[in-house]
């Protein structure tokens, strides 16, 4: 397969990249370990992700990616070119590929994705707003005179869009995701238990307890950690509906910001939402009870997609049939002085 096309989702909490035809042909957590040393990459993606909070000194396990943008940008570049080429292995012409952002991001912060995506092996790389790409993995139909609207919820932003004739009619970007839903588990039994745990841990409560609802029946776990007055490792109980109120906050945050885009859509559009309804995307959209709450809050129906993890993938990827009308910009390597190794981070 000669020049083949990438589309490329560069997440706080994983990479995937989706090849037209071929559907997913990688997901990966983003996680690069490395060595401190000498900062050569030991490993990355699953085998970097077991290392976090377990590595001794001469060993840093970081996520490079943070709030939907890059934060370590040689660790980045490393941590994607290695997953470019697990892809693209034995081809002969380097691949084109387009990369979603979130609509908050920064010029600066832009430009570094482009850098990265294009040091790691692509020879052209093109940027797409994370809300079309995330309505255009799920299915719909945005080259229609009708409103559309899709919340992708990831790990670190949730991007709101009304879409409509390819285009955004209204949207907002927060940077609260799941990440931000860990972090409260986290401080919740650090409050109410002075026990402490990781985020690894906190993740695993999210996936097995989490809820955006209120619980119809309890469910608990052990969940292991230290406890602050001792000193030791124990393991502490929690249920549902703790996890329930520990998850409020952020929870809330992005209820809110849903309303924010309503309240600010032309009424013709709004009409058609309250028709088509809001579509969830996104790895958070799986939370329990989230489509619920949606609709509780806003009173417009409220669906999760199929697959709502890989829809910005899938349509970061597919999108590439719409080059130079779904594209914020098409770049190549030529365009760009690239920083030496050591130096940037943002």
């Amino acid at each position: 397969m000669l020049g083949i096309n990438l589309g490329i989702d560069l997440g706080t909490a994983n990479v995937t990249i989706y090849v037209p035809g071929h559907g997913i042909v990688l997901r990966e957590p983003s996680v690069i370990a490395v060595d401190r040393e000498t900062e050569k990459m030991i490993a990355c993606g699953s085998e970097a992700y077991t290392m976090l909070g377990r590595t001794p000194d001469s060993i840093y396990a970081v996520r490079p990616v943070k709030k939907g943008v890059i934060s370590e940008y040689d660790y980045a570049e490393q941590m994607l070119r290695s997953f470019v080429r697990r892809v693209c292995a034995y081809k002969v012409i380097k691949p084109r590929a387009a990369a979603s952002v979130p609509a908050s991001v920064t010029e600066v912060e832009q430009r570094y994705l482009v850098e990265a995506v294009l040091t790691s092996g692509i020879r052209k790389v093109a940027l797409i707003d994370e809300a079309i790409a995330a309505a255009v993995g799920a299915g719909i139909k945005i080259d229609q005179p009708y409103g559309s609207m899709v919340v992708n919820i990831g790990a670190g932003t949730t991007d709101i869009a009304v879409l409509s004739l390819k285009g955004i009619a209204s949207s907002t970007s927060i940077r609260v995701g799941g990440d931000d839903m860990d972090e409260a588990i986290v401080r919740y039994l650090h409050s109410k238990y002075s026990h402490v745990i990781g985020l690894l841990t906190a993740e695993q409560v999210k996936i097995n307890l989490g809820c955006a609802i209120l619980p119809q029946e309890q469910k608990t776990m052990g969940v292991k950690g230290r406890n602050i007055v001792s000193g030791l490792p124990c393991v502490q109980k929690i249920s549902n509906f703790e996890v329930y109120e520990a998850l409020q906050e952020p929870v809330g945050q992005i209820l809110e910001a849903i309303q924010r885009v309503l309240e600010s859509t032309p009424p013709e559009l709004a009409g058609d939402i309250f028709e088509s309804g809001i579509c969830l995307t996104g790895g958070c959209a799986q939370l329990s009870g989230l489509a619920e709450a949606v609709m509780k809050f806003t009173g417009v129906h409220c669906r999760v997609a199929e697959n709502p993890a890989d829809c910005v993938a899938i349509g970061t990827g597919e999108s590439l049939e719409y080059l130079g009308i779904l594209y914020s910009g098409a770049y190549s390597v030529s365009q760009f002085n690239f920083p030496p190794s050591d130096s940037a981070r943002l």
